[in-house]
């Protein structure tokens, strides 16, 4: 009987077959392109292998991993030669039956960055908010305040109503 022996990767190996479909999903919500989408879960990974941080635990470790690929997004988003749009090429992964859960998910995908991003990781991923502070580093009412605007653009965008110009939110003193 042949013993399997434990290789150098094995590790990694297992982290990503235990987190590639979280961060690709994390991916495809910020930057809406598989293979833009691809190429941030490949550089996540790599970071991993090349910083190889020691963590507490799994949860540490899915936090860390879930913060480096967001990084990841955003530095992808903010270059010039980048369009700063969203589309669903490629967003298979979102498929539903229903269609109403699918123009749900469009709307949450147009959501600017910000705000889709505690959106998915508080509905979507299930995180708690204090959860969400610490992964995007962000303040816990910073994050409330983005799922209250979220919720508001999204409440806005089902009923037929038009954000102001700039997109955001004004609120009445």
């Amino acid at each position: 009987m042949r013993r399997s022996v434990p290789q150098p990767g094995d590790h990694v190996m297992n982290i990503y077959e235990t987190y590639a479909d979280t961060l690709f999903r994390i991916a495809m919500v910020h930057l809406g392109r598989r293979e833009d989408a691809e190429e941030a879960t490949q550089d996540t990974f790599i970071k991993l292998m090349e910083k190889a941080p020691a963590f507490n635990d799994a949860e540490h470790q899915k936090a860390w991993l879930i913060r480096v690929i967001t990084n990841h997004c955003k530095s992808l988003l903010g270059r010039g030669w980048r369009k700063r749009e969203v589309n669903l090429e490629g967003a298979e992964f979102l498929t539903t039956d229903d269609p109403e859960d699918r123009v749900l998910i469009e709307l949450v995908l147009s959501l600017p960055v910000k705000y889709k991003a505690v959106v998915h990781l508080y509905y979507y991923e299930d995180y708690p908010v204090r959860k969400i502070s610490e992964i995007l580093q962000i303040s816990e009412s910073a994050v409330k305040m983005r799922l209250q605007r979220g919720r508001h653009l999204l409440k806005l965008e089902l009923e037929g109503e038009e954000p102001n110009e700039r997109g955001t939110i004004q609120t009445k003193l």
